[in-house]
């Protein structure tokens, strides 16, 4: 039974095909084909018009620790069946109103409840990429279990506070909107990993060939990391890699058949290992829904300061078959960010205890903190002592 599903350890591409890629610029978009498309899952965009969305994570709005800040400008209506059969064209299903608009007169606003909500038996509304960053921020949110007396008031009464991050708009970075406009769609194309300047910026997975064509400038309406947007403006081509069949050993179609074969192959081989940051790192991943035979999860990688980071959600069958997936590359200040908190969340927040098992004095530990934005969780005479020391 789905219930009983395993979390995700790893990104597997089971049940997909890593075609050869497409350039424009330094932005390299590598589709992803299916094998067999069932139909028993789809998806459909939902647009929102609102300069900013407030989405209330435990379903009420009056509480200020438990909502979620952003621009959001799409969510997915997600719909499957139980029994596997095929599900019904979009174009004539109706929606309900979701959450509410206000007008503040400078800007408008939209309230909504949950990141993820059901809205009828075999439906549900996901706000896409915000219910992965969602988990990101939340990570050891609740600050210090203990009355450490390095600790500020406001770090041990509300723990981290009001946590944030900084992103750009796909449109903002520079070749994306080109390339989408131009590239080729595959006919059984569901999805893409999208590379800038042979970094990978993000994964994108549907279930069918119809929804990935509906959804595939939706990619320009996600966010990207500053790493992403900084590398979209630095490089105008990415580096040359070709691959060409020797044409001493072709003698016939068939040899040219099977030449052209082994090279999409070693191709589409190479594109794998290009992606192995996300695809061949493991997962720490929590589960968010179970809807019938599928289940939603949301997942962080390894967290390693010195490897590429990504955090995303995906939705696997039972037979551990990707049918939907997102994700968002993490910069390297956000990874130390939160390794930071990982570390004190290990070590019980005890300042000395994690200063020593990262090889730091208890002022570089300090100082480490303040780089990083947590200085305000330490009171201030731990800052101004390791301030102090620094001088020295």
């Amino acid at each position: 039974m789905a219930t009983k599903q395993k979390l995700l350890t790893d990104i597997s591409l089971k049940g997909l095909e890593i075609a050869p890629s497409q350039i424009r610029g330094a932005v390299r978009i590598v589709p992803l084909l299916r094998r067999q498309v069932r139909g028993d899952f789809r998806l459909v965009r939902r647009d929102y018009h609102e300069d900013i969305a407030v989405v209330s994570l435990a379903g009420r709005i009056t509480v200020p620790e438990m909502q979620y800040y952003s621009y959001i400008p799409h969510g997915l209506v997600l719909s499957w069946s139980d029994d596997g059969s095929p599900i019904a064209a979009f174009g004539g299903q109706m929606f309900k109103p979701d959450g509410k608009r206000l007008d503040c007169g400078c800007a408008s606003v939209r309230l909504m409840h949950r990141m993820a909500k059901r809205e009828a038996k075999n439906q549900l509304r996901l706000l896409p990429l915000h219910l992965a960053m969602e988990g990101f921020l939340s990570l050891f949110f609740s600050g210090p279990d203990i009355a450490w007396s390095e600790y500020s008031k406001y770090a041990l009464a509300h723990g981290l506070g009001s946590r944030y991050e900084m992103s750009f708009s796909g449109r903002y970075i520079a070749g994306l909107e080109d390339a989408l406009r131009v590239f080729e769609i595959h006919p059984r194309q569901v999805g893409v990993l999208v590379f800038v300047a042979e970094t990978l910026a993000s994964a994108f997975v549907v279930p069918t060939p119809e929804d990935y064509r509906a959804l595939h400038t939706s990619l320009l309406e996600d966010f990207y990391g500053e790493l992403i947007y900084e590398y979209s403006m630095m490089f105008d081509k990415p580096f040359p890699m070709d691959l060409s069949v020797d044409d001493a050993k072709i003698h016939s179609l068939a040899d040219l058949r099977n030449a052209i074969a082994k090279m999409r192959t070693d191709w589409a081989a190479f594109q794998g290992f290009m992606a192995e940051g996300l695809l061949q790192s493991p997962l720490n991943s929590q589960r968010v829904y179970t809807m019938g035979p599928f289940v939603l999860q949301r997942f962080i990688t390894s967290l390693h300061p010195k490897e590429e980071n990504h955090i995303g959600e995906a939705i696997i069958r039972e037979d551990g078959e990707l049918e939907y997936l997102k994700t968002y590359r993490l910069s390297a200040a956000q990874t130390r960010r939160v390794y930071l908190l990982s570390q004190l969340h290990f070590y019980n927040w005890n300042i000395d205890a994690t200063a020593t098992a990262l090889g730091n004095t208890r002022e570089e530990f300090v100082t480490r903190l303040e780089t990083a934005g947590f200085g305000y969780l330490l009171n201030q005479q731990v800052r101004d002592a390791a301030r102090k020391k620094r001088k020295k």
